[in-house]
């Protein structure tokens, strides 16, 4: 699991040698490894890929044309403005372990320090284990980019762009930061600590996102016209372009969260490829008996759902497993993302709940049974109800840290500078009213 791989960033030999033996095998002094280094140069493109342009044309796609170009936008400048906070400061808040003692609640506990705020220290010779620390710290950066870029779909159509770039400046802060250090900080860090399993990001990434999106939509209310007035997607080619681009970059998203070319990364990359094909066969086949037809929106959504449930598992998880998680997840993301959404009136505009959310908690709780050896896992667990209840008590902090903190930050924002732009704007379209720009050339 990842926290088990989350050590000093330099640290001495003397604690190099108290790795456990689930990680991958250490030396008493790190030693640059090329071919971890090129798979690990070749993860950080592929998820830079995720974002832009797949999340972008993803989420592009399902918006109205006149917004298709905000959508983008939002993307794109998430991606710019999170990569300067995270050199700022991101990185040493979410991965400094100055201060941490295992088995020992503290500030650091909770949240890293600010001794590589800048990156200070980091040499051309800075190793993360056998990779150089520079590789490890651009990684990292392309997780952080995509969190709040995925929490762009539940508010979609309605939100003003300024107050989209002050509320991810926040959260990332305030609720992604501190949630990496817990998950991935190491010996130390209070979710690690209590044993939760999450390889690739189900709670700091996908549940954080989710639930952040969830709140949002409701704090910033329908889009106006919703659910009487009917807003199909734009272009569903987008859409489906960019599923395809996030399935290609979810490889280096679960195979890369290794940290090695190893045996780990190979079967990260086979059980991602078998979850996502189930859950696409999972969601299509029961929208088919449900709705009498198969949807290209459907079986694009399913896909996504089944990379989200197999992130947490990637790394422990055997291939039965990944298939059984994929068919699940895909099936309960169907219900949560029309059925669910339909009854209680909440308006996530492109699901990001519905999907990200609960495909997010299927997979964090499945991860602690699929870890056992009795169920094809790789895991060693051997209390399967024990490590059911550990993710448990996982998934639901990060659910209540995540709506808590979201809920203020919304709040706040619209207490101030106000989060979503007048009737007028809305109905003109985000493209023309925020940016005076068309996404197509109707002459």
């Amino acid at each position: 699991m990842r926290s088990e791989f989350r050590r000093m960033l330099r640290a001495p030999a003397a604690a190099l040698t108290c790795l456990p033996l689930t990680a991958f095998a250490q030396t008493a002094t790190p030693k640059l490894d090329s071919g971890d280094t090129a798979w690990m140069l070749t993860s950080t493109m592929l998820v830079l890929l995720m974002t832009i342009p797949g999340l972008a044309l993803f989420y592009g796609g399902m918006v109205r044309a006149k917004n298709l170009l905000s959508v983008l936008m939002q993307c794109f400048a998430i991606t710019a403005l999170v990569t300067v906070l995270w050199i700022v400061y991101g990185y040493s808040v979410a991965f400094d372990t100055t201060g941490m003692v295992e088995g020992s609640t503290n500030i650091h506990s909770f949240v890293g320090g600010f001794s590589h705020a800048m990156l200070a220290g980091l040499t051309p010779n800075s190793l993360y284990n056998t990779v150089p620390e520079a590789v490890f710290v651009m990684f990292q950066m392309t997780f952080a980019i995509i969190t709040p870029a995925l929490i762009v779909g539940a508010i979609a159509e309605r939100m003003k762009f300024s107050a989209l770039l002050v509320f991810t400046a926040l959260w990332f802060t305030i609720v992604y930061l501190p949630i990496a250090h817990m998950v991935w900080g190491g010996k130390g860090s209070f979710l690690g600590d209590l044993g939760v399993l999450d390889f690739a990001g189900g709670t700091v990434v996908h549940i954080n996102a989710g639930i952040a999106g969830l709140v949002g939509c409701l704090v910033i209310g329908k889009r106006r016209g919703y659910p009487t007035t009917p807003m199909p997607p734009h272009n569903l080619g987008y859409t489906l372009v960019g599923a395809s681009m996030l399935w290609l970059g979810w490889f280096g998203f679960n195979a890369g969260s290794a940290v090695a070319a190893n045996g780990s990364a190979g079967m990260a990359m086979l059980v991602t490829q078998i979850a996502t094909a189930a859950a696409a066969i999972g969601w299509t086949a029961v929208e088919w008996l449900t709705h009498r037809r198969p949807s290209v929106l459907g079986i694009a959504s399913g896909a996504v759902a089944g990379l989200v449930a197999i992130t947490p598992a990637a790394g422990t998880a055997g291939p039965g497993g990944a298939l059984v998680l994929g068919l699940v997840s895909g099936i309960v993301s169907f219900f949560c993302a029309t059925r669910l959404k339909r009854y209680f009136g909440y308006d996530d505009s492109l699901d990001v709940f519905g999907v990200h959310a609960i495909a997010g908690i299927v997979g964090a709780l499945l991860t602690g049974p699929l870890a056992s050896a009795t169920l094809g896992g790789f895991g060693n667990v051997t209390d399967l109800g024990l490590q059911l209840w550990i993710q448990f008590k996982g998934v639901a902090f990060t659910i209540v840290w995540s709506a808590v903190l979201s809920y203020a930050i919304f709040k706040g924002i619209a207490l101030t500078m106000g989060l979503r732009v007048d009737e007028e704007q809305e109905q003109v379209g985000l493209d023309i009213a925020l940016h005076e720009e068309r996404g197509y050339n109707l002459s």
